[in-house]
């Protein structure tokens, strides 16, 4: 679905605006917020448009329980490759509990 691919699209985006700049420590601050700042506005020219497309498809709540699971997806693969940081268990077992949110929300409406 294309709404799911732009949210993914998106999420990259996002992250690395958000969390990129934690291996650049020594960068300025005001820099590394102008950085982010500009890399946000790609998250945007992805995230406005899925959204568009995909509610009335998805509801309001569907759409940002699809969302944060994308994101949550997103920063895994980030965090594991890009932050070096292993996944440990607990962290496992709360992205389950967030998917088990996704299974929850679209209960009855498949």
């Amino acid at each position: 679905m294309l709404t799911v691919l732009l949210l993914i699209v998106s999420n990259v985006f996002m992250t690395f605006a958000w969390y990129g700049h934690l291996k650049h420590r020594s960068a300025p601050l005001l820099e590394v917020i102008v950085v982010s700042w500009l890399i946000a506005f790609g998250e945007y020219c992805f995230q406005v448009p899925a959204n568009r497309i995909g509610y009335g498809h998805f509801t309001g709540y569907q759409l940002k329980i699809i969302q944060e699971s994308v994101t949550l997806t997103v920063f895994v693969v980030f965090a594991y490759f890009y932050l070096d940081e292993p996944i440990r268990w607990n962290h496992a077992a709360s992205f389950l509990c967030i998917f088990a949110a996704v299974m929850f929300v679209f209960w009855g409406k498949v």
